[in-house]
């Protein structure tokens, strides 16, 4: 018989609310984590992604709603949920006056092993994260990615069920993202569930099998990465003229060829349309095909043409009506009240 711990669901939560003073971070959040996965909680900051996170940690009890962990309820069971999760925040969490292994080795004593037992634990995690090298140095000198990787390694020294991840790779370069990446791969193939939340599309979409898409507290689209891909169009086609004057002749025959609106950029030159929409029986490709001959019958040069797939800021522009950006005033005024 298969453990709880990967069937069923590891989070629920219905209609979660949670306030600031005036500002409400959470407004009526709903989620259904399956247990053994790593589901991505994926939006700008200040969309309410960290203040779900500590109320299903419970490190903040909600004003309104309800949410279990693994069946046990989070305000009136916490120390039960306590007991089976672990967070990694988005800053270092580990004492920076101590060495990799003497961290390691404190958490240790503090859940309970002994110093041999806590000692052996350590040296097994830094081998596993490709820090036993630097094991013996102070934090305060590790890389970004370094820290990321002893927080993550201080996270999973007694293996939790859930694995709360807040934006763990913000800030690292591409060689330390992809290092975490696999670090996560890793503990997920142990068994533990994964709720990872991040401003990076790329990133959920390599780890996440399913993503909420969070705005102002709510969630307003969820799915696989390619579900929430393909609901906004299945790539986005972007062209540059080589004459400005010909771009209002060129935005007329491309939304006559795709059938969608088509986005003029601040370069006068350039011009973006998504494509492979609902309700198109073409796919994405044969579009942008049959845009650029419609173009080159109407006489219109070409001189750079690309088929992406959506960005962030096109996913978050089609549900929101807004670019995914920080909105500044709204962290500023979180972080003020808590």
């Amino acid at each position: 018989m298969m453990s709880e711990r990967t069937t069923g669901l590891a989070i629920e939560a219905e209609g979660l609310t949670r306030s600031f003073g005036e500002t409400r971070a959470l407004a009526g959040m709903d989620l259904q984590v399956p247990a053994g996965t790593v589901y991505g909680l994926l939006g700008p900051n200040g969309a309410g992604k960290t203040t779900a996170v500590r109320v299903l940690a419970t490190l903040l009890r909600p004003d309104g709603g309800r949410a279990r962990v693994f069946g046990h309820d989070v305000v009136t069971q916490a120390d039960r949920v306590r007991a089976r999760v672990s967070l990694t925040g988005q800053y270092a969490s580990v004492d920076e006056d101590l060495t990799g292994v003497e961290n390691l080795v404190l958490l240790g004593r503090l859940l309970g092993l002994r110093k041999p037992a806590a000692r052996e634990r350590a040296d097994q995690l830094l081998a596993a994260f490709g820090l036993t090298d630097a094991g013996a140095r102070q934090v305060k000198k590790y890389s970004g990615g370094m820290r990321r990787r002893i927080d993550i390694a201080a996270s999973i020294l007694n293996t939790p069920d859930l694995l709360f991840l807040d934006e763990p790779t913000t800030g690292l370069d591409p060689r330390s993202r992809n290092q975490v990446w696999e670090i996560v791969r890793a503990v997920v193939a142990h068994g533990t569930t994964v709720l990872l939340t991040t401003q990076y599309l790329d990133e959920a979409d390599q780890l996440a099998g399913r993503i909420a898409v969070v705005d102002h507290g709510r969630v307003i689209a969820e799915g696989t990465p390619g579900e929430l891909k393909s609901s906004i169009g299945a790539g986005t086609v972007h062209l540059r003229l080589r004459d400005a004057a010909q771009r209002p002749e060129a935005e007329k025959v491309l939304q006559a060829a795709l059938g969608v609106p088509v986005q003029l950029e601040a370069d006068s030159l350039a011009l973006t349309a998504r494509v492979g929409s609902e309700g198109n029986d073409l796919a994405a490709g044969e579009q942008a095909a049959r845009a650029l001959a419609d173009l080159a019958r109407a006489g219109i040069v070409v001189d750079d043409f690309s088929l992406g797939q959506p960005s962030l800021d096109e996913v978050f522009l089609a549900l929101t009506d807004h670019p995914a950006v920080p909105d500044d005033e709204r962290d500023e005024q979180l972080e003020a009240a808590r």
